[in-house]
């Protein structure tokens, strides 16, 4: 079967297994495009160094095109593992997923606990009920306060007990990707907008449906695929900048991929609540670990002995931007532990970069085409940083031949109103450095 083939089986307005996925990914059709500029077909391998929740993946294996992923968030190499894995039987997972949504309604039944939206004045109190389930202290203060009420939390951690009591191989990751998403969607009391938040507080929240309506979803988009069909895709849980540990050199034909922009967005707040609810960070320590493989984007996530600054240490427009935000520090003022921290994490961030596409060259191929969509940033101190123009002259400066800067779109910036541009950089590589 070829890639029209199973596109047909899986049309874009189903965004198949595009279940979850970061507010700020980029679209589905932009790799699509990039896939059919660089004619991109199934003896070919893509590879998209910062993969997120896996919209790359997803298309290349929609067009039956091997495809690699690296992804140092723990929360979005999972979900990336669970989109490109199209193996589950659809009736058998419904099957599995409707005896756990049982086995949980009867427990929160003899706990006195409806999984119905009740009206406010309805909802009893915890000691109306005994004591309700609650996460381990280490890791409820890992999370914003009030992102998830008391009575949800406690029904969502019904469901997760039913899931390890029940468990099945199988069928698990999907069932707990789908608590993954309704968490975010429903359940929580989290609001996005530039970065995530809280609002308006909800006593109450229905759990075990919406969580069985998402593995609904997700079976009915299982049932349009030809399990005889491998295309293979892989997501490994990896930083970035060291991909020459996990990839075979020589081994990649094309890359297209949107890293972080340097800005005051914590990535890892985006996926705090299902990340520590289904595991994958469970205190500090932790935390801190996951942080020390991403790259350096945000002042949350800069750490004393990070050096990656070293490695852009002579370009002359990152130092002269870096110098231009600590002046403005300066001259307003500014004294905060993270406005100090404002023109480091620009370089650390550049030189992560660097680090990235010095690393790369080795396991791309003679002629491999990329594709990297960024986006110009004014976050610190409105300073303006275009990202994609210095992206193409560090690339420049490894080796890489420039083939062009794409418009992709442009917003405007959030306090001064100026437009900002989102670019793709195309580059090529000719031969091994």
């Amino acid at each position: 079967m070829n890639g029209a083939e199973i596109n047909r089986l899986a049309p874009d307005d189903r965004a198949v297994h595009d279940w979850y996925r970061f507010i700020l990914s980029y679209p589905p059709h932009l790799v699509r495009e990039y896939l059919q500029r660089f004619q991109v077909d199934g003896s070919q391998r893509v590879l998209d160094p910062f993969c997120g929740t896996g919209t790359t993946l997803v298309e290349c294996k929609k067009q039956g095109i091997p495809s690699v992923g690296i992804e140092a968030n723990p929360m979005a190499h999972f979900a990336c593992q669970v989109k490109v894995d199209w193996t589950p039987d659809p009736d058998a997972l419904m099957q599995h997923a409707e005896k756990l949504a049982e086995a949980t309604l009867r427990t929160l039944e003899d706990e006195g606990v409806s999984d119905e939206i009740l009206p406010l004045f309805q909802v009893p109190q915890a000691n109306g009920i005994g004591a309700l389930r609650a996460l381990p202290e280490e890791a409820a203060q890992l999370l914003l306060a009030n992102s998830i009420s008391p009575r949800p939390l406690h029904k969502t951690l019904a469901l997760l007990e039913h899931m390890a009591r029940h468990r099945d191989v199988r069928y698990e990751s999907h069932e707990r990707l789908a608590l993954a998403k309704v968490l975010v969607a429903s359940i929580s009391n989290l609001e996005f907008g530039p970065e995530v938040g809280v609002g308006p507080i909800k006593p109450d929240a229905a759990v075990v449906a919406p969580w069985l309506d998402t593995v609904r979803a997700m079976a009915g988009d299982l049932q349009l695929q030809d399990h005889g069909v491998v295309v293979p895709a892989v997501a490994h849980h990896a930083d970035a900048r060291a991909l020459s540990e996990v990839l075979q050199l020589a081994s990649i034909d094309v890359v297209i991929t949107s890293p972080p922009y340097p800005n005051e967005k914590d990535y890892t707040r985006t996926t705090r609540l299902e990340s520590v609810l289904l595991g994958f960070v469970t205190d500090k320590a932790q935390l801190r670990r996951l942080k020390h493989g991403l790259l350096r984007s945000n002042t949350r996530g800069v750490y004393r002995d990070d050096d990656d600054d070293g490695w852009v240490a002579e370009h002359p427009e990152i130092q002269r931007i870096a110098a231009a935000i600590e002046a403005r520090r300066i001259e307003l003022g500014k004294t905060s532990g993270f406005e100090r921290m404002y023109a480091r994490v620009t370089k650390l961030y550049f030189g992560g970069m660097v680090r990235h596409l010095a690393d790369l060259r080795s396991i791309l191929r003679p002629g491999a085409r990329l594709a990297y969509v960024v986006g110009d940033q004014a976050s610190y101190l409105r300073v303006m940083i275009r990202t994609g123009q210095i992206l193409a002259d560090l690339a420049a400066s490894l080796g890489y031949e420039v083939v062009g800067i794409d418009l992709f779109r442009t917003r405007a910036a959030t306090a001064t109103r100026e437009q900002l541009r989102e670019e793709v950089v195309v580059l090529k590589w000719r031969c091994a450095p």
